[in-house]
Order: C-alpha cells, then sequence, then structure tokens
C-alpha cells in the first residue's frame, strides 16, 4: 500500500511547480526596479528628452510586465484547473 496516491503526488508537484512559477516575479522586479532608475538617471542627464525616455520606459515596463501575468496565469491553472490530474 502506496503512502502517496498519485493524485497527491501530481498535486504536490504542481503546487511546487507554482511556487517556482512565481519566483519569476522577484525578476520581474529587480528588472522594472532598474529601468526606472535609468531613466530617472537619463532624464536627470538630458532634461529635455524626457518624454522620449518616458514613452521607451513605459513601453519596456509593459513588455516587462507580460512575463509577470504569463507567470501568474500558470500559477493560477496548475493550482486550480491541473489539467495533469485528468491524465491519471
Amino acid at each position: 500500500m502506496s503512502l502517496v496516491t498519485p493524485i497527491a503526488f501530481v498535486s504536490g508537484l504542481s503546487a511546487l511547480a507554482a511556487a517556482f512559477t512565481m519566483i519569476a516575479a522577484v525578476g520581474i522586479g529587480i528588472g522594472q526596479g532598474f529601468a526606472a532608475g535609468k531613466a530617472v538617471e537619463s532624464v536627470a542627464r538630458q532634461p529635455e528628452a524626457q518624454s522620449a525616455i518616458l514613452s521607451t520606459m513605459l513601453v519596456g515596463q509593459a513588455i516587462t510586465e507580460t512575463t509577470g501575468i504569463f507567470a501568474f496565469i500558470i500559477s493560477i491553472v496548475l493550482l486550480f484547473v491541473n489539467p495533469f490530474i485528468g491524465n491519471l
């Protein structure tokens, strides 16, 4: 008799995978903070280019944030929908 059922094993590994997926949020936060800091430095050095720097930074921030949204969606799917349990 097994102490761990296959459904419990898959659910546990899915929760672990969701946790690893959300670790991406740390990298995203660091990257966005770095980009914002560099934009502030650029505006401080060249105030007349503020609008161009700001628009470029915002596009970069939006693209970076999509990675976080995708990681969040994958985590939610792994935790609540869990397509792997249907394969057992």
